[in-house]
Order: C-alpha cells, then sequence, then structure tokens
C-alpha cells in the first residue's frame, strides 16, 4: 500500500480560518461579557470602513485582518478595551481614508491608533520614516502589543502574493524594529506572557520563511 500523502487533499488551505462572521460574533460577545464600550462601537465601525476591501492577492475581505487580531488579543487573556478597540481600528486612518477625531471611541484609543498610523513611504525615505514610527510606538506599550499581533498576522500571510524582495524587506525589518517592541511588552508586567508568546510566533515564521527562502 502507497504510503505517499495526498498532496492534492493536504494542501489546501481551510476556510474556516478566514471566517470573520465567526470573529465577529466572539469579539462583540466578548466585548458585552466584559463590558467593553469602545470594542462594541468600533467593531461596526470598523466592518463599514472596510467594506469592499481584501487581504492582498486573495479574496478574502479585509475585515478578517483587524479582527484577527482582536481575537488574538482576547485569547491571550488581554481584555483591555483600549486595546481591542484599537486592534479592530488599527488601519481605518491609514486605508480608508477617515480621521482619527472619526473615530467612534474614547481618546486613549484614538491615540493608540494614532501611533499605528504609518504614513506612505518611499524607497527614500523608508527608513526615516520607519525609525519615528517604531520609536513612537516603542513609547506605548499598548501599541507596541497591537504592532506585534499586527506584524503576526502579516508574517503569516504574506506568502499570498508578496514579491520575494518585498519578502526579504519583511524579515529585515521585522528583525530591526520588533525586538525592542518585545522589550516594551515585557517590561509590563501584565502583559508579560503575552510578550513571550508573540517573540515566539515572530521568531518562528522568520525562521520558516528564512528556511523555505
Amino acid at each position: 500500500m502507497s504510503m505517499e500523502p495526498n498532496t492534492e487533499s493536504n494542501m489546501e488551505t481551510k476556510e474556516a480560518i478566514y471566517d470573520w462572521e465567526h470573529m465577529r460574533t466572539f469579539v462583540k460577545t466578548s466585548a458585552k461579557n466584559f463590558k467593553l464600550e469602545n470594542t462594541l462601537k468600533a467593531i461596526d465601525y470598523a466592518i463599514a470602513a472596510h467594506e469592499g476591501q481584501t487581504r492582498k492577492k486573495s479574496d478574502v475581505p479585509y475585515i478578517y485582518h483587524p479582527l484577527n487580531l482582536a481575537c488574538h488579543a482576547l485569547s491571550m487573556g488581554i481584555k483591555d478595551d483600549a486595546i481591542i478597540a484599537a486592534c479592530l481600528l488599527h488601519d481605518v486612518v491609514e486605508d480608508c481614508e477617515r480621521g482619527v477625531d472619526e473615530l467612534p471611541v474614547d481618546d486613549e484609543t484614538k491615540k493608540i491608533v494614532e501611533l499605528l498610523t504609518c504614513e506612505d513611504t518611499t524607497d527614500e525615505n523608508r527608513k526615516e520614516i520607519l525609525d519615528a514610527y517604531y520609536d513612537a510606538i516603542e513609547k506605548n506599550p499598548k501599541a507596541a502589543l497591537i504592532k506585534c499581533m499586527d506584524r503576526c498576522n502579516n508574517l503569516t500571510t504574506m506568502s499570498w502574493g508578496l514579491r520575494r524582495e518585498r519578502i526579504f524587506r519583511m524579515i529585515r525589518e521585522t528583525e530591526e524594529y520588533f525586538p525592542r517592541l518585545i522589550k516594551t511588552i515585557k517590561c509590563t508586567v501584565e502583559y508579560n506572557n503575552a510578550a513571550w508568546l508573540l517573540k515566539y510566533h515572530i521568531e518562528s515564521m522568520l525562521d520558516i520563511y528564512k528556511r523555505l527562502l
């Protein structure tokens, strides 16, 4: 009897992990249970803002990404309203032509979203802009936590369609900037476990890509 795997069936991606409606229900239910008022306002706002957008080189609705971050945070036991709400809104200003002042959340959440919003870069100014961007995030443990979760999800999905040079750039920039963010998270006692998990996830993904490229 042949023991060769059936590559056609084994190599298919699972649609369930991209079920954003299931994630929406989980986040909404959690927000109601934990009385996260900003999160309840943010979730419908984010869904409406990202309507019609998809993840790069896929037909996965873009809202999957911010919902993934919110689920990631909740699964690590984080119930901070500003963090979960900012997870949902972190790309709204950058990608949906919305202003920070328009967001239906409190000032702390708006500040985190503002920190996570990066201006467009060119090859000439990218280093300068990213240095300032990550310097500001490093000073805010909640923004640092969300940025690390954001990078975890982006590393997981960058094989969907990024060119090799973009993947190499993602690896280089992750190695340059993210150890500082992990250190910031680790120094905040309540996020110590999250820091370990995020470091493990990021370093594992980088190792896998390096071995495959």
